[in-house]
This record gives C-alpha cells, sequence and structure tokens, in this order.
C-alpha cells in the first residue's frame, strides 16, 4: 500500500459519526499505518430541518453534498447511510463496498408501560417516512401519524415531551447509538418492511480512484452485498424514492436470495406486496423482476398517488 492518507467525508450527526468510526476503526485494523482524517460536510437535509422529507426533489439531500466533496478531491471516501444513496449512478463516482448490515428493521418506541400489543386508540406516531405511515396504517387505521424530523435524539425528546405517543425509527440507529430500551418494540416485516438499504452503510469513492477503492474492498460484506444490490434495483425500476411509499428487504437464506418487496397507497389502504428468490448473483435480475411483476399488478397508479406525510406535517 503506498496510500498513507485518506480523509473521509460524512455528515455531522450523532449515529453519521458513530458509523462513520466504525469504518474507520475497521480501515486502521486492515492497514496500521494509515493515516485516517474525518471531515464532516453539512447537506441540505440538515440545513432544511423545517421541511418534510417529501419537499426535497428527488432523493439525496443528506449526499449530495458529500459527493460533491469527493467530486473535487476534498475526501478521498464518503461514508453514508445507503438508504440516503440515490439509486441513480453519479457520474465519476462508484459504489465500492457496503459493510455487514446492521438490524435493517423498524421498531416502535413507546412510552413506559406501553407495548406495541397495548398501544392505545388513535395514538399519535411520529414519522416523517411515508413508507412508515402506510404500513402503520395499514396495521392501525386508528392510528393519528403525525410528521416529524430531526435527529434520534430530538425525536426521543419529542416522544418524552409528549408531542407524540409513540414513534417508528430504526432499529440501526439506536443500537449504533446504545439508545435501545425496554420500550423499544421490534416490528415485524409482515407489519413493516424496511426502507431499501435500510442498516447498511455506503462506502462511496472516485470511479477513477483505484488505490481507494482497494483500500475499502475487504471491509465489502458480500452477503450484505447481494442484498442490497436486490433492493436497489427493485426501487430503481420501480423509478420511486423516499417520496413513495416502497419498501424492500432482501437477505440470504440457505444459500438463496430471498426479496421481499411492497408498493403501497400513502393511506395504506392499498398496498402490492411480493416475494422473489433466486441465487445470490442474479441479485440485480432479482430486484428488478419482482418490480415489473408489481408494475404489472397496477403499482405505477400507486407511485402516481397525491402523498401527505402525518396529519400535522412539518418536520
Amino acid at each position: 500500500m503506498s496510500r498513507r492518507r485518506l480523509v473521509v467525508g460524512t455528515r455531522g450527526s450523532a449515529l453519521a459519526l458513530a458509523q462513520t468510526e466504525a469504518v474507520v476503526t475497521a480501515l486502521r485494523e486492515h492497514y496500521p499505518d494509515l493515516t485516517v482524517e474525518v471531515r464532516t460536510i453539512t447537506t441540505q437535509g440538515d440545513r432544511r430541518r423545517d421541511l418534510p422529507l417529501t419537499a426535497f426533489s428527488g432523493r439525496g439531500a443528506f449526499v449530495r453534498a458529500i459527493q460533491t466533496a469527493l467530486l473535487e478531491g476534498e475526501v478521498d471516501l464518503a461514508v453514508h447511510s445507503l438508504k440516503d444513496l440515490p439509486t441513480a449512478p453519479v457520474p465519476g463516482l462508484t459504489l465500492a463496498a457496503t459493510p455487514r448490515r446492521a438490524n435493517p428493521h423498524d421498531v416502535l418506541v413507546t412510552r413506559p408501560g406501553v407495548t406495541l400489543a397495548s398501544l392505545p386508540l388513535e395514538s399519535r406516531v411520529g414519522t416523517g417516512s411515508l413508507r412508515r405511515q402506510a404500513q402503520l396504517l395499514a396495521w392501525r387505521p386508528d392510528l393519528r401519524v403525525v410528521g416529524i424530523r430531526g435527529n434520534v435524539d430530538t425525536r426521543l425528546r419529542k416522544l418524552t415531551e409528549g408531542e407524540v405517543d409513540a414513534l417508528v425509527l430504526a432499529a440501526a440507529g439506536l443500537i449504533r447509538l446504545g439508545r435501545w430500551s425496554d420500550t423499544v418494540w421490534p416490528l415485524p416485516v409482515e407489519i413493516m418492511l424496511p426502507a431499501v438499504g435500510q442498516g447498511a452503510l455506503a462506502l462511496e469513492v472516485r470511479a477513477d480512484d483505484a488505490e481507494a477503492q482497494a483500500l475499502v474492498a475487504p471491509l465489502n460484506h458480500a452477503p450484505t452485498w447481494a442484498a442490497v444490490t436486490a433492493e436497489r434495483a427493485f426501487l430503481r425500476t420501480l423509478g420511486g424514492g423516499c417520496q413513495v411509499p416502497v419498501a424492500a428487504y432482501g437477505r440470504l437464506e440457505a444459500g438463496e436470495l430471498l426479496l421481499d418487496g411492497l408498493v403501497a397507497s400513502p393511506d395504506g389502504q392499498k398496498r402490492l406486496r411480493s416475494r422473489i428468490q433466486g441465487h445470490p448473483g442474479e441479485a440485480e435480475s432479482l430486484g428488478r423482476r419482482l418490480a415489473e411483476r408489481l408494475l404489472s399488478l397496477g403499482a405505477q397508479c400507486l407511485l402516481e398517488a397525491p402523498v401527505t406525510v402525518g396529519e400535522e406535517g412539518g418536520p
């Protein structure tokens, strides 16, 4: 290895820094002589906390500024939450590795004494995700979904202060930040399929930086790569992003790649869900074929439905 220094770009949130630190630790274990510098970058999504995610045109609100820094040579490696990374390729950049995926599922966070089964009628549940909203309302049409944004601690504070009765959050974020507690209730996939790429990290580098690609290659986890490749192909074929209720969950079982996919109306009353399985080496094809199956069943009408997150909107 001739390279002695690597500059890593990331968002400045506590979760992003925790994720990046895990990557930096792994790099240092593989390359003890490598100097790794972490540089925080403020993205559009960080600046406009007053807007719901649906207000941004397309996906990428949390990655574009970091990608620009990467293209301009200010950083050598970008660490993203994979679910924030658009499926459309950026000229000059490449997804070089996906480390082992953390827990990909969603959880319901409640107040003390309240369980998943005992959540009262018409409880106010906070989420900024149409995917979560649609699946929540399909499970419990009585729930009052409240649009909410902010980092994990901000959202937990709103629960503590009584702005909402419960939250839906990603399990991985709570685990990485050490915020798991006895008021966290895992949501089974029968109720809540996760977002494309949820729980996984994306290590992005310049396409012409062969050395950086080689440096991060040992961090790639093949089963995670296959699973998220299928999920992202599913989303890409549908043409959806965080503005539509789309969910997918890929995983390897007994050597086979299983992929569940969902498209729903924002109110959760209409849902198309299916599963496909095959060889992990066919991940891209499996994702595309599952999306085409749902499109043949009428998914396009659901993708074009008007969107509203929560009864109150806002962050």
